[in-house]
This record gives C-alpha cells, sequence and structure tokens, in this order.
C-alpha cells in the first residue's frame, strides 16, 4: 500500500529530480556495415545507404533477394530517424506518435531479423558505446531507466505522480538532450538527461549509475539501479570554485537503495534491445514493450570521455 512513509521516499526522489535538480545544482553483424554514428542532419539522403554499407566490398557473392532486403532494411532505418530526429532531444518539430514509431520498428525489426543484421544484442558487443536519445513515447526523463525502476517500486501510483511532473510546461520546465553510456565488459551503464527550468536560468543533468548483473536471453540485459545524481548545476557554477568543490563531492542518491526498500527487486531493471548495429538502437523495457526507445550512436566507447 501507499502509506505515509512511502510518500516521503516518494517525495524525496522526485525532488531531487525535478525540484532540487536545478537548485542544487547480437550474433551476426553484416560485413558491410562500418563502425561510424549515423549522420543526422540536414545532409541525410539516400547516400547513407553508400556510406552504411561501404563500395570496397564486392557484393557479387550475395544473393540478389538477400540485397534487396538489407537495401530495405537501410531504408527503414533511415525512414526511422527521419521521424524522430525532428523532435528529439528538444528539436522544435512535431513529435511522432507512438503508432507511428511502432509501425516503422516492427517492419524494420522484422526485415532485420530476416537478413541477421542487428540481432543478439546481449552477446554482440555493438551495445557498448555513448548513445543520443532520438524517440521517447513520453517525456524525455521516462528515457532513464531510474524511472523503470521507480514504476517498479510504485506501480499503482507511479502513472499519476509522473503526470505531474510532464504536466509542467515549458519554458518553466525543459528536457533533453538525454545521453546513455553502455560498457558491457566493465558492467557500467550512465544515463543523463538535461533538465532546465525558467527558461534556462537554471540547469543541470539527472544522472543515473546502473551496474550489470546478467543477460536475459538473447535480447536482454538486468540492471540494478545504484544512484541518481544532479550534475554540472548552473546555479553551483556561478558560485565558482566553491560551486566546483560542491558539485564534485556531494554524495549521489542511493535510489536503488530506497527503491529497494519500498519494494524488494524494484531497483533491477530488463532492458530490451530489439535492435542494434553500429549506428541505431531500438530498446524496451521488458514489462512495457509496446514503448520503444530509439537512440543513434554518438560515438565508440574509445572515443567517449570517463563515467
Amino acid at each position: 500500500m501507499y502509506h505515509p512513509s512511502m510518500r516521503m521516499i516518494v517525495f524525496t526522489i522526485l525532488s531531487t529530480i525535478h525540484l532540487v535538480v536545478p537548485s542544487t545544482g547480437f550474433a551476426y553483424v553484416h560485413k558491410h556495415v562500418r563502425t561510424t554514428s549515423v549522420p543526422v542532419s540536414s545532409s541525410w539522403n539516400r547516400n547513407w545507404r553508400q556510406w552504411s554499407s561501404g563500395t570496397d566490398e564486392d557484393d557479387s557473392a550475395t544473393p540478389p533477394v538477400m540485397m534487396n532486403k538489407i537495401d530495405r532494411l537501410e531504408d527503414l532505418k533511415e525512414s526511422l530517424v527521419r521521424l524522430c530526429v525532428g523532435s528529439s532531444n528538444g528539436g522544435t518539430g512535431t513529435k511522432p506518435s507512438l503508432g507511428d514509431v511502432l509501425s516503422v520498428v516492427r517492419e524494420l525489426e522484422s526485415v532485420a531479423e530476416e537478413v541477421g543484421i542487428g540481432q543478439a544484442s546481449s552477446s554482440s558487443g555493438l551495445l557498448s558505446g555513448e548513445w543520443e536519445l532520438l524517440y521517447a513515447p513520453e517525456d524525455v526523463t521516462r528515457s532513464s531507466p531510474f524511472f523503470w525502476a521507480f514504476r517498479n517500486a510504485f506501480p499503482e501510483n507511479a502513472s499519476q505522480i509522473f503526470s505531474i511532473t510532464d504536466a509542467i510546461p515549458a519554458p518553466i520546465k525543459e528536457v533533453g538532450p538525454a545521453y546513455q553510456t553502455i560498457d558491457t565488459d566493465a558492467k557500467t551503464f550512465v544515463s543523463r538527461v538535461k533538465v532546465a527550468t525558467l527558461g534556462g536560468i537554471a540547469t543541470s543533468v539527472m544522472t543515473t549509475r546502473a551496474t550489470l548483473l546478467g543477460s536475459e536471453g538473447v535480447d536482454g540485459m538486468r540492471w540494478r539501479i545504484d544512484t541518481t545524481k544532479p550534475e554540472d548545476s548552473t546555479v553551483l557554477q556561478k558560485l565558482g570554485p566553491l560551486g566546483k568543490v560542491l558539485n564534485d563531492n556531494s554524495k549521489p542518491f542511493p535510489s536503488g537503495e530506497i527503491l529497494e526498500k519500498v519494494r524488494p527487486g524494484a531497483s533491477e531493471v530488463i532492458i530490451r534491445t530489439t535492435f542494434c548495429d553500429e549506428a541505431v538502437r531500438i530498446s524496451r523495457d521488458e514489462n512495457y514493450l509496446d514503448d520503444v526507445f530509439v537512440w543513434k550512436k554518438k560515438r565508440d566507447l574509445a572515443t567517449t570521455s570517463d563515467v
């Protein structure tokens, strides 16, 4: 039940994220796909197929039917990114409906499975890197697995609580961009979501850290939420060296531990990644498989900053 002590926990967590934040601051991969980030920009066009497939390989050994399907997959990836990118991470374009995104995603996943591209994300090694959010079905903050764990802890009340914070209009609250840095070898996961209030006067980055517990089938990974902390607060930055000291030394909120006290096991989430190649990733919450999150790879781990 949702008793008074839980109210205090909910208040503490949400105030940390939405209120305190600004004030305190796959087994087979096609040989032709190069390890490069998706060039999401005004120059995005059909030439991306040449960038993605390359021209230095001999395609004569690939059956024409298979090549047609691979071309179709590239078309679908391009369509998905075009659909999502205009409204991603604070963009001014109209956000597509979940139904429109799911329509493209489901066809993309079907074709990808036929040609064996982007599959078995738990073992392909392609998850590692820094990813930028292109589409979230709800508020951008919901891309953070902390909110998935919060929903595990408060299944009967989470939606109502989220609706209150989501209803805060711009420019009082603006969210994005959102990034995730994943290192499957080190078993680390860092989610960063920028939150701004009062027309950008006060901003910070809500940072959630998680630990990999293991694989769940060919496309799932179980993560344990560890901590949540507002970082890079512009309010603290105005304090100069003192603000930097406060930002660097303030302890993160033990969100995972608190959620475990509410409901044992709540801090663990399973991220299902049904498509992942060197450029695009499609992930879901195990418990809400119709809610898709679309990501583009920003850079590989070799060029990311330390997390």
